[in-house]
C-alpha cells in the first residue's frame, strides 16, 4: 500500500508549498473557461468525498459500481472561488489525511478481491476496461494519482 505513504507524504509537502499563496492568485483563472487553484482543490475536496463513501461502501458491496457526479456543476455549486484559500487548503488536506486512515484500515481480502462488475472505465482516473476485472486496491491507488495529476496542474498555475 505505498500508495497511502504517497498519499501522506504528498499532503504534507502540497500543503506547505501552498499555504503562503496569496488568495488572489489562487483565485486567478488561468483561461475564462478553466479551474482556478481554488478551484481545483475544491474539486479535490469532492472527489475526496465521493471516493470517500466509494471506499467505505465497497466492504460490502459485490461489485465496484459507483454512482458519478457533475465536476463542474458541484464545484461551481459550491462557491469555492470565493472561499478562502487556506480553508480549502485545510479541508482538502484534513480529507484526505482521514482517506489515507481509511485506505489502511480497510482489509486486505476487500482491497485485493477482483470484481468482474465495476464502472473503473468511467470511474478511474486510469480507466480500466470495463471486460476486465478491478480491485478497490487499484482504484485507492488511482485515487492518489488523480490528486497527483491536479496538484501538478495547480503548481503549474502557481509557480
Amino acid at each position: 500500500m505505498d500508495y497511502v505513504d504517497d498519499l501522506i507524504s504528498t499532503i504534507g509537502a502540497a500543503v506547505e508549498r501552498l499555504r503562503n499563496v496569496a488568495d488572489a492568485d489562487a483565485a486567478r483563472r488561468p483561461a475564462p473557461d478553466k479551474w482556478s487553484a481554488k478551484e481545483v482543490i475544491g474539486h479535490l475536496i469532492d472527489s475526496a468525498s465521493n471516493n470517500h463513501q466509494r471506499f467505505v461502501r465497497a466492504a460490502w458491496q459485490d461489485d465496484l459500481i459507483f454512482a458519478g457526479y457533475d465536476q463542474d456543476a458541484w464545484v461551481s455549486a459550491q462557491a469555492y472561488q470565493t472561499a478562502p484559500w487556506r480553508e480549502l487548503l485545510d479541508l482538502w488536506a484534513a480529507y484526505n489525511r482521514h482517506l489515507a486512515r481509511v485506505m489502511r484500515a480497510t482489509p486486505e481480502a476487500v482491497r485485493l478481491r477482483m470484481h468482474t462488475r465495476h464502472n473503473l472505465d468511467e470511474r478511474a482516473w486510469q480507466p480500466v476496461p470495463r471486460e476486465q476485472p478491478a480491485s478497490l486496491d487499484y482504484f485507492m491507488g488511482d485515487y492518489v494519482g488523480h490528486l497527483h495529476h491536479h496538484l501538478r496542474q495547480i503548481d503549474a498555475m502557481l509557480f
